[in-house]
């Protein structure tokens, strides 16, 4: 009866700490990471919501670009870090859909070792050329892949990205041959691409959308169901001649398991007040996004969903990375 009593005792106590902490949270600084390097799209979101956590909890946070393997190797340190609210991921349609149906071995679990706190919010993926290939629509683009099967390079931000996996997807559906280049992030990518070292690019959104708008780039279709806001004038792919194509990305945070449920709800709320606010709403919209927000639960009700979609993807397209 005294070992009961003692664990039971243990247990309150720790309860009561927990529950200290999380009144009292956040003391210090909060580490963000972000699974990609710095300049995409990922990076953008979480340095805007990094901006607001810091103003509202009166603690700064911190960015932390820990780019590699697809975004594995940033997720990855976040599911192996105290679960004390002090180091968040700012996950993605990668991280947490994609990668575990594209990678034979993942360094973490998905579901297991993360707890969901926030969808940020959801961004279509654009097709883009440089501005030097004589194509103008998705018909082009098709026409041209067709003639000249293998000699196209398309970009991505790194292998099993929505972006690459939007490359994949629209060479089945079109029966394209195209050769897919990886680099560490959507920044260096960019780069290549107006040069002229690749030719077309599926990219996110936000992280696009100056180069596009400077005529740096020239976008032809979005990949999303809808006509993006931002780009008014550009076609759906769907409605360019592939009906059914969607493939869009979103971003949130998330913790690691066992992360304290006051902590969460406190996370939660604040970037929740934000993302009504019309100057959030104006800064994602500007950038090419929308914002989502709602509650963990609906968060992870989202993860699988997009887990199923996205296995499904992989299958149909025959992507692989190992």
């Amino acid at each position: 009866m005294t070992h009961i009593l003692q664990r039971i005792l243990l247990g309150a106590l720790v309860a009561i700490a927990t529950c200290a902490s999380a009144q009292t949270y956040p003391t210090r600084p909060i580490r963000l990471v972000v699974p990609f390097p710095a300049g995409g799209t990922t990076d953008i979101l979480a340095r805007e919501v990094g901006d607001r956590l810091s103003r509202s909890l009166g603690q700064s946070v911190v960015v932390d670009n820990r780019p590699g393997a697809g975004g594995n190797i940033g997720a990855d340190l976040v599911a192996k870090s105290a679960p004390d609210g002090y180091t968040l991921l700012m996950g993605t349609v990668g991280t947490h859909a994609i990668n575990p149906s594209l990678y034979t071995k993942m360094p973490y679990d998905h579901v297991k070792d993360f707890v969901p706190i926030i969808l940020v919010a959801g961004v279509p993926n654009v097709l883009e050329v440089t501005p030097s290939l004589p194509v103008n629509s998705v018909a082009d683009l098709i026409k041209l892949a067709k003639e000249k099967p293998g000699q196209l390079n398309f970009a991505s931000s790194g292998s099993g990205t929505s972006i690459h996996l939007s490359g994949e997807l629209f060479k089945t559906m079109a029966g394209v041959d195209m050769t897919h280049v990886p680099y560490k992030g959507s920044a260096p990518a960019l780069t290549d691409l107006m040069g002229g070292q690749v030719q077309l690019m599926f990219d996110n959104l936000p992280s696009s959308l100056q180069q596009i708008k400077a005529g740096k780039l020239r976008a032809i279709a979005v990949t999303s169901a809808q006509r993006a806001p931002a780009l008014p004038n550009v076609p759906t792919i769907a409605e360019s001649g592939l009906p059914g194509f969607e493939a869009s990305s979103w971003f949130g945070i998330l913790g690691p398991a066992g992360t304290p449920p006051a902590v969460i709800a406190r996370i939660n709320g604040e970037v929740n007040q934000w993302l009504q606010t019309p100057e959030a709403k104006e800064k994602l919209v500007a950038q090419g996004a929308a914002s989502a927000g709602g509650t963990p639960e609906q968060f992870a009700a989202h993860i699988r969903a997009e887990t199923e979609k996205w296995a499904k993807v992989v299958k149909v397209s025959g992507a692989k990375v190992d």
